[in-house]
């Protein structure tokens, strides 16, 4: 269990159906946030075209993630599609203890996961697309799929839609570029909530 005294950063849960678009409103996010750091999960799937070991997901085999599952380095895991995912500990927790914010690029599962052991620190961000008929055309246009694994992929992504309600905000990520300024907005408020008062200064002004 974490000491929240200790706890200075902030733990930014984006989540959303595939085809949402988290993926791109995080990269956009850190490019307009050089000092944001970005957590990158691990994962037991194939690396897609364009991919990086390290950048987009640490890329592992079944037995290695079990290992680090064992030695308890995940925050959380879970399966998706027939893949496991798992979001490290360390990097997450070493951003709490020093200040900063973490983006975290996750599914709807591990994001309600996170928000149960971080509770306060994490804020969740749900990116919803602007219809059913635009999140079809998003998932076909990556073209990584065969027709029965698109078929299932779109399936888990309308009944996840649903899910909005569990999460604290919510975007439509109609435009891709006001979806950006929604989000970054969100988090860079965050600061004014009461939790995250400075309760020494407010009182050295108040009295």
């Amino acid at each position: 269990m974490m000491n929240k005294r200790k706890i200075k950063g902030k733990i930014i849960i984006i989540s959303s159906p595939s085809g949402g678009g988290k993926t791109s409103i995080c990269k956009r996010l850190l490019n307009r946030n050089k000092d944001w750091q970005f957590s990158i999960s691990v994962t037991t799937r194939k690396k897609r075209r364009g991919e990086k070991n390290g950048r987009e997901y640490w890329f592992v085999d079944h037995a290695d993630f079990l290992k680090k599952r064992e030695c308890g380095e995940f925050a959380e895991w879970c399966k998706v599609h027939s893949f496991l995912y798992g979001t490290p500990k360390k990097p997450m927790e070493s951003v709490l203890y020093k200040g900063g914010v973490m983006l975290l690029d996750v599914d709807v599962k591990g994001a309600m996961k996170l928000k149960k052991i971080y509770k306060e620190a994490a804020t969740t961000i749900f990116i919803l697309p602007p219809g059913r008929t635009e999140l079809k055309q998003r998932l076909k246009k990556r073209g990584t799929e065969d027709d029965k694994h698109f078929k299932i992929r779109q399936s888990r992504a309308l009944s996840e839609m649903k899910l909005f309600g569990q999460f604290e905000y919510t975007v439509i990520n109609k435009d891709l570029k006001t979806a950006v300024s929604e989000v970054e907005m969100i988090i860079k408020s965050l600061h004014c909530r009461k939790n995250n008062l400075d309760l020494e200064q407010i009182n050295r002004i108040v009295g």
